[in-house]
């Protein structure tokens, strides 16, 4: 099947708005009789349901959380990018397009990306008439603070949990519809397989995970806003439910999976302290605004911080990015940090840490305070109390995270980061209508790759799941379901249906029946080291090599000796994740292969073989400016198709942020 990612005619700044004039519509008696699924009730998924909801459509939502609430958009931190220009710095909707496709590499469709930008201030609107409390001026204007890889401040935020602020803001939109009627919420339900009919998507078998029980339920289209799949290194910065499950059942009908190997690593999380743990902690990248990066300037120094004096302190950023200094995309900071951290000059117990230091802001906003009722004398203790408050104000919930995750005050002493999996730039391949390459299955938010490219620029993953549900599905979906208001609701007695529980519950008896002696979560943890240390930060082509044979014989030991307790028609966890861990298996894999495939480094994608004299990534856009979209053939097999990337208006140059 040739890709055709359905870009319109005509300019860039017009497409969006001649789409929306010519598309097909479904009138508002029509909508009450076609029914939409919706699987994940995060910021993609929640506003998406609410939207149609609205609409008049009858929807279905799925989470397999105990509430929506409890959705992984939950603890996104620092804030959602908007082209306002509310600081009168510069911005607009051509430089936020711009920044975009550029803090991606180059490996995004200029198209989608370019809409994303337009509907952008949109999404504020939206939320402030929600009630979402975003920061504000002393003068009541909403507040902005820089993210990376831009040089304004068009990030809007709430304190450092903007995630959490803008899901309540969706889910009582959610909410508000299942109050009505329209839309049936189903909590505790994981999707395990798309339902085919005539080559359609048009319906899902989920498992009831309190009762272990398989339901049927149609729809005329399935929306899937599911998440990334970062869990596949096991340490990440997502939740521990977290998982590409329902991408996944896609994919093996038929969804192309899109640049699967663009992962990104968040430079400022909390470093691992051992083998015990699970999960990894997100330090926002807002911390960066204020907070100063460095180590020392000696090999491992094994001073305290406060006692290495200024002058013995390298703020590597800033000497090696002058034009960007601290803000530098995540892809960029990150690879920087491990390169000083390789070198011998990281900080802490394992030496795989530096610096977030927050001594200078505190200093620096103390003297603000203390002169604003002109106290010209203050003492040095009386500034640093002052700063503090301040920077309290804007970070303060993420500074008592951190001390009760590390025992350490980060007003007092610096912070220590290092660079952890946090978001998955790859997905299923959409085309401009976010529709997959299966008719009737769309995919929104982090699910689909279309948006970043090889790098997502911080505080793009919230705008982007909210674009996608409030102001894009609506039109898109439409157009397809226009044509579909004479299909009757499919009963799910439909030997579709038949067929498809029955290959999910023979599924989940073969794993229940395995029988052997090592847990989910060991071999999770396996893949992982594998992942994080041959397709993680860097990567090479022997490397590869033996991840993708290490993988597929983790994957035969997996189907082999795996042990799972208790029973399947009843509450059981370790069964859940088992089927979760049995795709990453597979993804891996595909991972792997895209990875060694992609023989460049761009982006989050950093191949050892492929990068300039300074160290820095290198493109090669004469044989790589393409997306890589995987068609399953089978196990351990898969079909590539390209869709070529064509560059209108930002053209491929070399990545500088000097």
């Amino acid at each position: 099947m040739a890709l055709d990612s359905k870009i319109p005619q005509g300019e860039m700044d017009k497409k969006w708005e001649d789409y929306k004039a010519h598309v097909k519509l479904v009138n508002p008696a029509n909508k009450r009789k076609l029914e939409v699924i919706v699987i994940g009730t995060g910021l993609a998924g929640a506003s998406a349901a609410a939207s149609l909801g609205e609409m008049g459509y009858k929807v279905k939502t799925f989470c397999f959380q105990d509430s929506p609430r409890r959705a992984h958009s939950i603890a996104a931190q620092g804030g959602i990018n908007a082209a306002k220009n509310y600081q009168n710095d510069g911005d607009s909707v051509f430089r936020l397009f711009y920044d975009t496709v550029k803090g991606g590499d180059y490996r995004s469709r200029e198209a989608n990306v370019h809409r994303l930008a337009e509907v952008s201030a949109a999404i504020i609107d939206q939320c402030v008439a929600q009630g979402v409390p975003f920061a504000r001026e002393y003068g009541g204007l909403l507040s902005n603070r820089s993210f990376g890889g831009v040089q304004v401040q068009r990030t809007f935020y709430a304190a450092g949990q903007t995630g959490q602020q803008l899901l309540l803001g969706a889910y009582s939109a959610l909410e508000r519809q299942v109050a009505l009627g329209n839309i049936t919420q189903y909590s505790r339900h994981e999707m395990l397989d798309i339902v085919m009919i005539d080559g359609k998507a048009r319906g899902i078998i989920a498992r009831n995970l309190i009762t272990g029980e398989l339901e049927r339920h149609f729809g005329h289209a399935v929306l899937l806003c599911s998440g990334g799949y970062g869990n596949v290194f096991y340490l990440s910065t997502n939740a521990m439910g977290s998982n590409v499950t329902a991408a996944w059942k896609a994919h093996k009908h038929g969804a192309y999976f899109g640049n699967p190997c663009f992962t990104q690593i968040h430079p400022t999380c909390i470093p691992v302290s051992g083998d015990h743990q699970s999960k990894l902690t997100l330090m926002s990248e807002s911390l960066r605004n204020d907070g100063r990066i460095w180590v020392p300037k000696v090999k491992d120094d094994n001073r305290k911080a406060k006692d290495i004096p200024e002058a013995e302190r390298d703020y590597y950023l800033e000497r090696r990015y002058p034009a960007f200094g601290n803000l530098v995309p995540r892809d960029v900071a990150s690879r920087a940090a491990k390169e000083r951290c390789d070198a011998g000059y990281g900080v802490g117990t394992t030496k795989m840490a530096v610096y977030l230091d927050f001594a200078s802001a505190i200093k620096r906003y103390g003297k603000i305070e203390a002169g604003k009722p002109g106290n010209e004398q203050a003492d040095e203790a009386g500034i640093i109390a002052l700063g503090k408050e301040v920077v309290k104000e804007k970070y303060g919930n993420l500074f008592e995270m951190y001390e009760k995750i590390t025992g350490e005050n980060p007003y007092e002493t610096p912070m220590r980061i290092y660079p952890a999996v946090h978001y998955t730039m790859g997905g299923l391949w959409v085309d401009y209508e976010l529709q997959t390459s299966v008719n009737g299955l769309y995919a929104l938010g982090e699910a689909n790759f279309s948006d970043h490219g090889a790098n997502r620029l911080g505080a793009s993953a919230l705008m982007q799941g909210l674009a996608d549900g409030y102001f894009v599905i609506p039109y898109t979906l439409g157009n397809y379901l226009a044509d579909d208001i004479r299909t009757e609701t499919i009963p799910t007695t439909h030997p579709a249906f038949e067929a498809s529980e029955k290959a999910v519950s023979d599924r989940i008896n073969k794993l229940m029946s395995i029988g052997g002696t090592q847990s989910v979560e060991s071999f999770h943890k396996r893949l992982g080291k594998i992942m994080w240390g041959k397709c993680g930060m860097a990567r090479n082509a022997q490397g590869l090599q033996e991840a993708i044979q290490e993988i597929q014989e983790l994957r035969k030991e997996f189907w082999s000796d795996l042990k799972i307790p208790g029973e399947i028609n009843e509450l059981n966890p370790e069964l859940d994740k088992a089927g979760r861990v049995a795709d990453f298996l597979e993804l891996g894999e595909l991972m792997c292969i895209d990875a060694l495939h992609r023989n460049e480094s761009c982006g989050g994608h950093f191949r050892e073989e492929s990068q300039t004299e300074e160290g820095e990534a290198k493109r090669d856009d004469s044989n790589f400016s393409f997306v890589s979209a995987w068609e399953y053939k089978g196990d351990s097999n898969w079909e590539l198709h390209k869709e070529a990337l064509e560059f209108e208006i930002v053209k491929p140059t070399q990545r500088s942020y000097k």
